[in-house]
């Protein structure tokens, strides 16, 4: 299993900071290289159902997932199904008061390809890292202005 954490502040309250982070139609507005849409239940709630494009140009990976735990507006875990992608991820939103909030978005996940995606793993957990820390950034700016 091969983990990837990262964290931002918000100077939101934790309540809009759950709607910006869960309106998966708009994540191409923050998440880097990425369109994700809702598929089953509107992607609201235990067994909804999500699907996610990301890559540049002509290579894409799709992403699929199913909510496995919702607790609005403070954790949303998912199982990723995909062909590639597998393992669980975790958007978790805690307020540190009543106009800020911590988001951490967590990805635990089993490396493709065998031994060949274990020895590449250091790479991919550089980019990924980087792209991830990236993405919350551009969230953290994105979110307190939310919904426009």
């Amino acid at each position: 299993m091969f983990e990837l954490v990262e964290q931002v502040i918000v100077d939101a309250p934790a309540a809009r900071v759950w709607q910006a982070l869960t309106a998966w139609d708009r994540q191409s507005e923050w998440v880097i290289a990425t369109r994700a849409y809702a598929t089953d239940l509107a992607g609201q709630g235990v067994g909804g159902g999500l699907a996610a494009f990301t890559g540049l140009g002509p290579i894409r990976l799709k992403d699929t997932m199913v909510i496995t735990e919702w607790l609005p507006p403070s954790v949303c875990r998912v199982r990723h199904t995909g062909r590639v992608i597998r393992g669980t991820g975790v958007f978790q939103v805690e307020p540190t008061d009543d106009r800020r909030a911590v988001v951490t978005w967590s990805e635990h996940l089993t490396m493709p390809f065998g031994r060949v995606g274990e020895a590449c793993w250091p790479v991919v957990r550089l980019v990924a890292s980087r792209l991830l820390r990236r993405s919350l950034q551009r969230f953290a700016a994105w979110a307190p202005a939310y919904p426009r």
